[in-house]
């Protein structure tokens, strides 16, 4: 049975929820499942804006057929051609052959590699700032390469000031019955899912970011629909604040968080003591994470919130303990910046873990790494003790002293 919610007076969200899927995109844990929004416009013409993941394949069919109540399609808006979205476009295509395909040309390109389907007599390849015009509504083309592939563009309706953001503006989870942001616990349940979505699926590349922000400036948006979670329609300001502090690699909260790879417990214990000391100076809400037990799209998610990072790893084989090494390099693919990092080595006779993270935190941009590691031989004694209380003094000290 179809499930057709009326966004606007004309338009429907039809796409559907996956709360079976435990990886999203084979790697990150969505315990609360993930939405695949798509969207059509019934105007004088109809406008499927995206389609959705073959997962809820036979949902999407049902409500497409069911929100057109026997209309034909007209127009195919493709904005992102990423599996999770188009997986079931070519069967669309298919059951609609007289729907003109509206893409970027790199996406009509790509239509190609991924479907068995000649469109050459029916596709409307647009660039920036062409326009479609519908009855009503007149449709503007935003390009957006790279937020998060190369084709992406987002779409601006002018006439109700919608914004299809593409996967710009989503975040994990599945819609429960609720579809706008403002009926839900966004800041208190959903924020960490959207950025654990932000940061490690368009985490590199802030500066495209940065420039679709600007354009999006320019527009008057009352709304925005994303592919993946929530629609906004009030307080939109507050969750384009964030986009704007993640990519630009500016931490949320003035905090620490310290990453832990301990093999045997004594690694933990200084990052124990570290985050006692830590708490005893005035810092508030450190968070201690064991690499091993934490998935790296969560690691990495706190990275780019918090302000000063500590990295406690044991040596492993000559070389940095294997989850915190696999860590770091997952954050320099990410484009990390911007951060004060502290480092905790252990070896039991030749650490070298503390020199090595050094040098790959010494490869990513604008890291300053604090000039006071902490050597461990096995375990902490009287002497690390005091070293690692001297780490807290210069870690408060760098937090409370930029503090506005």
């Amino acid at each position: 049975m179809h499930c057709v919610r009326n966004i606007t007076s004309d338009v429907r969200l039809i796409g559907g929820s996956d709360r079976r899927l435990s990886l999203f995109e084979n790697v990150f844990p969505v315990p609360r499942g993930v939405s695949y929004n798509a969207y059509l416009v019934l105007d004088e013409k109809t406008v499927l804006l995206d389609t959705a993941d073959s997962a809820v394949g036979a949902h999407f069919y049902e409500n497409l057929e069911h929100a057109l109540q026997g209309r034909p399609l007209d127009y195919i808006i493709v904005n992102h051609m990423e599996p999770d979205h188009c997986s079931t476009l070519g069967a669309v295509l298919r059951t609609y052959p007289d729907a003109q395909v509206v893409a970027s040309a790199k996406a009509i390109s790509m239509i190609g590699q991924f479907f068995e389907a000649d469109i050459s007599g029916r596709c409307m390849t647009v660039k920036e700032g062409d326009t479609l015009s519908t009855g009503r509504h007149t449709f503007t083309f935003v390009m957006a390469p790279m937020v998060h592939w190369p084709e992406v563009m987002v779409t601006y309706d002018t006439t109700d000031k919608v914004l299809f953001s593409a996967d710009a503006f989503g975040t994990f989870g599945a819609l429960d019955g609720n579809v706008f942001a403002d009926e839900v616990p966004f800041e208190t349940e959903w924020l960490p899912d959207a950025r654990r979505y932000y940061t490690n699926i368009v985490g590199k590349y802030g500066a495209q970011v940065q420039t679709l922000l600007k354009k999006a400036a320019g527009l008057e948006i009352r709304m925005i629909c994303p592919l993946h979670g929530p629609i906004w329609r009030e307080n939109i300001a507050w969750f384009v604040e964030k986009y704007q502090r993640w990519s630009t690699y500016t931490p949320e909260d003035r905090t620490v968080a310290i990453f832990c790879g301990s093999i045997y417990g004594n690694t933990e214990n200084a990052a124990e003591i570290l985050a006692a000391l830590l708490a005893d100076k005035g810092v508030k809400d450190v968070r201690l994470y064991d690499v091993s037990h934490t998935h790296v799209s969560e690691l990495v998610a706190e990275a780019f919130r918090c302000s000063h990072l500590v990295f406690a790893a044991a040596t492993y084989n000559g070389e940095i303990y294997t989850p915190m090494d696999n860590f770091l390099r997952d954050l320099k693919s990410h484009g990390l910046r911007n951060r004060t990092a502290a480092l905790i080595e252990n070896g039991t006779w030749a650490p070298q873990s503390g020199k090595q993270m050094g040098e790959l935190l010494g490869s990513m941009k604008d890291i300053t790494v604090l000039d006071c590691t902490v050597s461990l031989k096995s375990s902490v004694k009287e002497a690390q003790r005091q070293a690692l209380e001297s780490l807290a003094d210069a870690l408060a000290s760098s937090l409370f002293s930029k503090e506005a």
